[in-house]
């Protein structure tokens, strides 16, 4: 078995080709999900330009263009500007000696994706007129996906720490943060464990459109139940 292990490895770690490899793919994923943007940022401004050409003709299609251009705004597809809060959330750094303390998993060391939507959503609560997650924007519907300690955001992976950014009065955004209960209970573990959370106000924040999927997917119930059981 270990002549085995050590003709397939090659000479190399397996964990550090298994490494090698999910590293690769993560980049990979990346690289796809920059391009998928880009090509959809492009069709839109294709799609935008051919409506905007067809209204010059057409009273019907200029007054559709105008109210999507309303509509836009309000779904995030325009640059959002103005006062702002950004929360930062980071891992909490590994103990000296190497050792976990008695009771405690590496799990309470890490930042969770229930903890990252608990800051997402106490910022709308809060009033956010736009947010952003690490360099995109979301809207209401966008997932927040994390996998071990990392967060996946329409197809693209991030580390910690991680950055929300929420465009909107200031002290409404902060007294939300505040009257969050899962933040309550996440700012305990920040004192127990060392885990990051950092609020600071920013004067001015520019954040891009929503390039996101729009598509929404939901149940429906059936007309009539299904036959034979």
């Amino acid at each position: 078995m270990f002549a085995a292990s050590a003709s397939t490895a090659r000479g190399t770690s397996l964990r550090e080709q298994g490494r090698t490899r999910i590293t690769e793919l993560i980049t990979a994923e990346q690289r796809r999900g920059r391009q998928d943007r880009a090509e959809y940022r492009r069709l839109r401004r294709q799609v935008d330009g051919i409506s905007r050409e067809a209204g010059r003709h057409d009273a019907r299609v200029k007054n559709a263009q105008a109210e999507a251009d309303r509509l836009a705004a309000e779904a995030g597809f325009t640059p959002a500007a103005g006062r702002a809060v950004r929360v930062s959330l980071d891992d909490a750094p590994p103990p000296k000696s190497g050792e976990l303390p008695r009771g405690v998993r590496p799990d309470d060391l890490v930042v969770h994706q229930s903890d990252v939507q608990a800051v997402v959503n106490a910022l709308w609560a809060g009033g956010a007129r736009a947010m952003q997650i690490m360099d995109q924007r979301v809207i209401s519907t966008s997932a927040v996906r994390c996998v071990g300690n990392t967060l996946i955001l329409q197809g693209v992976v991030y580390s910690p720490p991680f950055r929300i950014t929420a465009v909107g009065d200031p002290d409404r955004l902060r007294a939300a943060l505040g009257a969050s209960r899962e933040i309550a209970i996440y700012r305990r573990y920040v004192r127990a464990y060392g885990l990051g959370y950092a609020v600071r106000t920013v004067e001015r924040a520019t954040l891009p459109p929503y390039t996101g999927n729009v598509t929404m997917k939901h149940a429906t119930v059936p007309a009539e139940p299904p036959k034979g059981g």
